[in-house]
């Protein structure tokens, strides 16, 4: 018996693939980023050029992501459902759709920010698309560690959106989010390693085992509560920012050290929860003490 034809993809399909709710947290800590350049807000032209054209830019990345990742994400449980892997999308139309996205994105970028910030977009999402999927994913137990470059640079992006240049505030948003990574994903890893298993892919937990990675995801933790703590010892941030820090990250270490003493599904999907909370809370703490505290 023949096999029933694909549907026709619908909104949603490339909805999907473009990973909304990752590329929103890109949005999110890139807004943050041109929120803390200076105290007066910025243009608002620059703004909402400037996360629409990341957001166009992100989608069209993970669009390609999908695509390269459709075999693998159909043998997994967690990604079987995306209509990359399932052909609902073809090739020719997740590649058509991420060049309009791309092309779009770009055009936005160009117009509303400056160069520097396109070409730093570009070459981020080029880089998650293609270097971290193609080469790093498959290849070797760091992919998220060394990967986690292209995820931490939305901040980046943010801040030179607005000041057209590149300096050491937003380079240590860079360093929160790249210290944050391991222990986040590894989180997930965990309690998906069967998915992982089936995939072939060489994750953390797969390839060293379940104690190798909790004592890594432990040491990551207590690496981002320092690497938190650099705004406020660079004073490009007061008490209020570090008394958050210190607070969230330390809740951060406690989970991750529970879970390492009492392994449990259950409490690797709350760290991974917990981790999400980090983040946005954290850089929430970011732009409550850039504009409360003079």
């Amino acid at each position: 018996m023949t096999a029933a034809p694909p549907a026709s993809p619908t909104w949603r399909d490339y909805w999907i693939v473009s990973k909304p709710r990752v590329t929103l947290l890109a949005v999110f800590t890139s807004f943050i980023g041109m929120l803390l350049v200076d105290q007066r807000f910025p243009p608002l032209t620059v703004v909402i050029g400037g996360c629409a054209g990341i957001w166009l830019l992100a989608g069209a990345s993970f669009a390609m992501n999908c695509l390269l990742e459709a075999a693998v994400d159909a043998k997994m449980k967690r990604t079987d459902w995306r209509p990359s892997a399932q052909g609902r999308l073809s090739t020719a139309q997740i590649v058509v759709f991420a060049l309009i996205l791309g092309a779009i994105g770009s055009a936005i970028l160009i117009v509303t920010t400056n160069v520097l910030t396109w070409a730093l977009t570009l070459a981020t999402f080029f880089g998650y698309s293609f270097i971290y999927t193609l080469y790093l994913k498959p290849n070797t137990p760091q992919n998220i560690v060394i990967g986690g470059a292209a995820g931490a640079m939305p901040p980046v992006l943010g801040w030179t959106a607005v000041a057209n240049d590149i300096s050491a505030p937003p380079l240590l948003l860079f360093l929160i989010i790249f210290a944050w990574t391991p222990p986040h994903f590894w989180a997930l890893a965990l309690y998906r390693q069967d998915d992982y298993e089936k995939s072939g892919l060489p994750m953390l937990p797969v390839t060293h085992g379940r104690d190798f990675t909790l004592l890594h995801m432990l040491l990551y933790t207590f690496l981002l509560l320092a690497v938190s703590l650099l705004p406020f010892a660079i004073r490009m941030n007061s008490w209020l920012y570090a008394l958050a820090a210190v607070v969230l990250g330390a809740r951060f270490i406690q989970l991750v050290w529970q879970l390492k003493g009492d392994y449990s599904d259950l409490k690797s999907k709350a760290v991974f929860r917990y981790s999400l909370t980090y983040l946005a809370l954290l850089f929430a703490a970011l732009l409550a003490d850039h504009y409360l505290i003079v």
